[in-house]
């Protein structure tokens, strides 16, 4: 039985017996014709898989045939094969939604690659992808033994991320839960990587095995454009974005501008009233509470209480390096749709800024919204989806409006970077504390904290993880892995509106290794 239908349509049919015998005996079932009028008959009548469309045809010519044909059926695959090379014609060949285009004379063996590429490239690209992802499972299985540092680590997650990302592609091939069960085990071992280095980290007692964290990142990514900009900085946070969700936009991104990636460690909490105060002012938290107290009010621990002063963080920052802006400092808070197109529109005013920092709170929002919203979940059950929903947002947001206006200006360069990851949370882990304890769901701080062991890190000295105190008697817990924390009132109730939903705040890979990029116009 054959495999797949072929329409071949040729003037000079007669000439191309020994392809056509050489696809049949390939498995293919090739059927003939000698004009478009009867080409457009064959597929008006009978399904085809794949057409060879003669572009120089007498009477009827390839081109227009191949406009019914579309007409008729636009998602048949269509190869023109033509005698000439004008790039006019090739040009309107591509315009008109071809597939592929072949220059005469043909070889039967350009004939075979071509129907395997466009009819089996998927499945015989799967069998690679199968192949290869289990050479590097073994490879990343033993690494995971091998007590890998912060570098290996990075190289390890990026790696997750990589196949996470192919496997989007071939879900055919079966080895989704094979790779999540891997991610799961390297975060399990992450976790105790964190718990047991992160503190020499931060009292940077070892600079070599130290990697980049969060205050790190504006003195070290940001402030050398500015010493000799010749253009606009400007310098984008994205609110909780992955890593995987940054290769989604750079996708897009290619065409406009020259890019370039590093990679960091946020702070603990991963959680934006931490994590985004240190970005900004290139302090730890306990830090900024100690030489700016007005600006960090300790009595609530939310977004619109501890972020309210982040241009002002950021000012400090510059005072403190010394840095002298040409003109004032510029922030904007993207903060709804709104917003965000008011300053895609007049986004070319600020071609003469010198230091622009823009927040951009989408992506949060949409995980928190995910979270609360039955339809959204529906929409993105998991993490292939919630890629797939971040690429559909930015195609058509503001934002890559925003980018592509400033690709267009001279000598602008743009970082782009965020405060923290999110992880979709799939085990419940039930808190005692006293009442007074934070209601967050990936880390909580209050009095008398008591949790399982295996589903957090515990920190009984928070100035020792340059956290504040918050009292006395204040501790601090950290999810690892993929738990939450639910009290024990109405346990289940939150355990099940809570899991399978994305959360940050804790430890794992996809929320601690954040990307850093910089980005120069092509244009």
């Amino acid at each position: 039985m054959a495999k797949y239908k072929i329409l071949w349509v040729d003037d000079e049919i007669e000439m191309l017996r020994s392809h056509i015998l050489f696809l049949t005996e390939k498995g293919y079932d090739v059927t003939t014709v000698t004009n478009g009028k009867d080409a457009i008959t064959e597929v008006e009548n009978r399904n085809y898989d794949l057409i060879f469309l003669d572009e120089m045809m007498t009477g009827m010519g390839g081109l227009e045939t191949l406009a019914v044909i579309k007409e008729i059926n636009p998602n048949i695959p269509v190869v023109m094969v033509t005698k000439s090379e004008e790039e006019s014609l090739m040009n309107d060949a591509i315009g008109s939604k071809i597939t592929d285009y072949l220059i005469k004379s043909v070889v039967p063996s350009q004939i075979l690659m071509v129907c395997k590429k466009i009819l089996e490239g998927k499945k015989i690209s799967g069998e690679y992808v199968a192949r290869d992802y289990l050479l590097d499972f073994s490879e990343i299985s033993t690494r995971l033994l091998e007590q890998p540092d912060a570098d290996d680590w990075i190289d390890i997650n990026l790696k997750l991320i990589n196949w996470d990302m192919e496997l989007d592609e071939h879900r055919e091939v079966g080895l989704r839960q094979t790779l999540n069960e891997q991610k799961k085990e390297a975060n399990s071992e992450f976790s105790k990587y964190i718990e047991k280095n992160y503190k020499y980290w931060i009292d940077n007692k070892d600079e070599d095995t130290t990697p980049i964290l969060t205050p790190d990142i504006v003195e070290k990514f940001v402030l050398p454009h500015l010493e000799n900009a010749k253009g606009p900085v400007f310098f984008f946070v994205l609110d909780c974005l992955r890593i995987d969700q940054w290769n989604i936009l750079e996708k897009h991104l290619l065409n406009y501008f020259s890019i370039e990636k590093d990679y960091y460690y946020s702070i603990l909490p991963t959680a934006t009233p931490y994590a985004r105060n240190a970005l900004f002012s290139g302090l730890f938290p306990s830090e900024i509470e100690r030489y700016y107290p007005d600006l960090w009010q300790t009595k609530k621990d939310d977004e619109n209480s501890l972020n309210k002063h982040e241009k002002e963080l950021l000012q400090f920052l510059l005072d403190r390096n010394n840095i002298k802006l040409k003109n004032d400092l510029k922030y904007m808070k993207i903060i709804d749709p709104d917003v965000g197109r008011a300053f895609e529109q007049n986004i070319v005013s600020h071609k003469k800024t010198h230091f622009m920092a823009v927040v951009v709170n989408f992506l949060d929002m949409l995980v928190h919204g995910r979270s609360d919203s039955e339809l959204i979940k529906e929409i993105a059950p998991d993490e292939p989806a919630f890629r797939s929903l971040t690429n559909s947002w930015f195609m058509h947001s503001s934002l890559f409006g925003t980018f592509r206006k400033v690709a267009a200006m001279e000598n602008a360069k743009v970082i782009v970077t965020t405060d923290h990851g999110s992880i979709l949370a799939h085990r419940a882990a039930k808190v005692l504390a006293d009442k007074d304890a934070s209601k967050n769901l990936r880390f909580k701080f209050g009095r008398n904290l008591k949790v399982d062991k295996k589903a957090a890190m515990f920190i009984d000295k928070p100035e020792r993880y340059k956290l504040p105190k918050r009292g006395v008697t204040t501790n601090y817990i950290i999810a690892k892995e993929d738990y939450y924390f639910i009290y024990p009132n109405d346990y289940h109730k939150y355990l099940n509106h809570y899991k399978d939903t994305f959360q940050h705040g804790g430890i794992s890979l996809e929320e601690i290794i954040l990307p850093v990029i910089t980005m120069e116009s092509k244009i």
